[in-house]
């Protein structure tokens, strides 16, 4: 599996991770509904299960994706500043180049 994280995403999310109470966690990115050849995303911090797959991306920061889940497969985590600040998670290979 692949994950992709840009710049500003990596900066905004290496300062949650570094938290002493985020020591334990790494970053889930997961599909929160599926409809049609695309998925919409969401992401928390949490412990890996038996079911996760830990993917590592150019950035250093370790992600957590389910196994099996096509809609995960390359996925990208930006950090927009404009027109309104917040993280967004698309996936250009599944038809998803953002919301709709």
């Amino acid at each position: 599996m692949n994950c992709k994280i840009t710049r500003n995403a990596a900066k905004v999310l290496r300062q949650e991770l570094d938290k002493p109470e985020n020591a334990e966690m790494k970053l889930k990115v997961f599909v929160t509904h599926s409809h049609g050849d695309h998925a919409h995303y969401g992401m928390d911090m949490a412990k890996p299960t038996d079911g996760d797959e830990v993917v590592s991306t150019d950035k250093g920061i370790d992600v957590i994706l389910t196994k099996g889940e096509e809609f995960l497969d390359g996925v990208k985590i930006d950090y927009l500043y404009f027109p309104e600040e917040g993280f967004v998670i698309t996936n250009p290979g599944k038809g998803n180049h953002g919301d709709h």
